[in-house]
């Protein structure tokens, strides 16, 4: 059974391609550059992913166009008001934004998401015959040429850990291992001596604490209270009797 090949990060190298546009017609080198940021040229090619390689187009200024297109061919651009369009014919525009011509061509030949913004970032458009990315060391391509595949990158090796080196023992040490170890039965621990002993000075006897009596608490008496004589009390008087009559004193 054939397996699907899906393209893996780690499988996709990008390369660096110039493309001269100097006599080229504009269409064709728009193709051929499109084809290159996609990766079409590529086995590994699959619509969903950016698998395609840097490109660097010089002389841009130098393109031709067939027909009657630098006068007839029209750069539409609408500002979103209402009569805001501007049109500006091919010839105009390629006399003074000759990159921005040759990029517009591109852009139209890539999907339209965001798939396509990332694989227009990869083109760069010079319009003389210099280009300042000669450190990436470009490979010079002509008009329909397909770059050689060279497969898929090789895993890199693993990266083989070297043992750290043993640190050698010093001498001193060395010589310590080798004397012979007392066993465990001939090990005589060493005795101290014993400390000084001081003449002791004669104790003397503890004197008894004498705690001082406690003395009686005096409570102040209070004094007593007057006693005010009884007064007698007042019987009620006895009436007097009545004397008698002086008839019954002669009886």
């Amino acid at each position: 059974m054939m397996k699907t090949y899906s393209p893996k990060p780690e499988h996709i190298v990008r390369r660096w391609y110039v493309l001269d546009a100097d006599g080229q017609v504009l269409g064709r080198v728009a193709t051929q550059a499109a084809a290159l940021l996609r990766g079409k040229h590529k086995p590994i090619f699959a619509p969903h992913m950016d698998t395609g390689d840097h490109v660097v187009i010089v002389n841009a200024n130098k393109v031709e166009l067939t027909g009657n297109k630098r006068q007839d061919k029209f750069a539409y651009r609408h500002s979103g008001y209402p009569g805001g369009i501007t049109a500006v014919n091919y010839g105009e525009m390629l006399a003074t934004r000759p990159a921005a011509t040759v990029e517009k061509a591109v852009r139209g030949m890539l999907p339209k998401n965001r798939l396509g913004r990332q694989q227009i970032r990869k083109l760069h458009v010079v319009p003389g015959p210099e280009h300042p990315h000669q450190a990436q060391k470009p490979i010079p391509l002509g008009l329909e040429e397909t770059p050689a595949w060279e497969g898929l990158p090789q895993p890199a090796a693993p990266v083989a850990v070297k043992p750290k080196p043993k640190a050698e023992p010093k001498p001193e040490a060395a010589a310590e291992e080798a004397k012979p170890k007392p066993t465990a039965m001939a090990k005589t621990t060493a005795t101290k001596p014993k400390a000084k002993t001081t003449a002791s000075k004669p104790k003397t006897a503890a004197k008894p604490k004498t705690t001082p009596a406690a003395e009686p608490k005096t409570t102040p008496v209070k004094p007593k209270a007057k006693t005010t004589a009884a007064k007698p009390k007042t019987t009620a008087k006895a009436k007097p009797k009545a004397e008698p009559s002086s008839a019954e004193s002669e009886e």
